[in-house]
């Protein structure tokens, strides 16, 4: 990650350190997505393996260059055992109930350099077209994992990789269903190159928590989601 600018430089020990700073084996660590560059599973086990010696019990959930990310059966055989993946499931740990999906880009919002303005462009209009295809399968999916939460988990957690709110924090597809299901909590990352002073406003609306965790956008320190009181 070097290569996207300084602040990345020596990011590994960075995110150790703050990491064993703060969490413990007892935490519940949420991880929302985009984990490892390699393209195939056997390639991000170093990966993986990395997460598993650091404190706490996580959650992943695939980001849109977790390519390596298959299916859910062939990566739960090789998971080291600190680890746990959120696909078309739900995670229960302590009272708390984590569920979620990827989604992806959707035409209800957009984040600057991430969209393309150009609707003259065929190609363009082509790919909002697929992509909004993809984000209504992810919506479905995120539907899925939020009907397997148990609605009476004193803490509900929804992760997503890609953003499910707009810049405006005006209502969304999304942000529905995560009113419907009573999530306290949503934690998303996806977008990076952003400091605290120029992020989207995200923060509560209707009850519902958003939060921003892309590493980068931390400075490579974990941020409180949530506690159960």
């Amino acid at each position: 990650m070097d290569r996207f600018g300084s602040e990345w430089q020596d990011h590994p020990a960075k995110m150790a350190a703050h990491w064993r700073a703060v969490i413990a084996p007892e935490d519940l660590v949420l991880i929302a997505g985009d984990i490892s560059w390699a393209l195939k599973l056997e390639e991000a086990l170093a990966d993986l393996q990395w997460i598993d010696a650091l404190p706490g019990t996580k959650v992943l959930i695939k980001g849109n260059h977790d390519y390596w990310w298959g299916s859910l059966s062939q990566v739960t055989k090789v998971l080291p055992p600190s680890i746990h993946l959120i696909q078309n499931n739900a995670f229960f740990w302590k009272g708390v109930a984590v569920g979620g999906a990827r989604l992806w880009d959707t035409e209800e919002y957009s984040f600057g350099r991430y969209f393309t303005p150009n609707l003259q462009d065929p190609d363009v209009l082509l790919q909002r077209e697929l992509n909004q295809r993809q984000f209504e399968k992810e919506l479905h999916r995120l539907r899925l994992s939020l009907e397997k939460l148990d609605p009476q988990a004193p803490l509900k957690i929804a992760m997503t990789h890609y953003p499910p709110i707009g810049p405006d924090m005006d209502n969304s597809k999304a942000s529905f269903l995560f009113e419907q299901f009573g999530i306290h909590t949503v934690v998303f990352g996806h977008l990076h190159g952003l400091s605290p002073d120029h992020a989207p406003p995200f923060g509560e609306k209707n009850q519902v928590r958003y939060l921003l965790t892309s590493a980068d956008y931390l400075h490579f320190q974990p941020a409180p989601v949530g506690h159960l009181s």
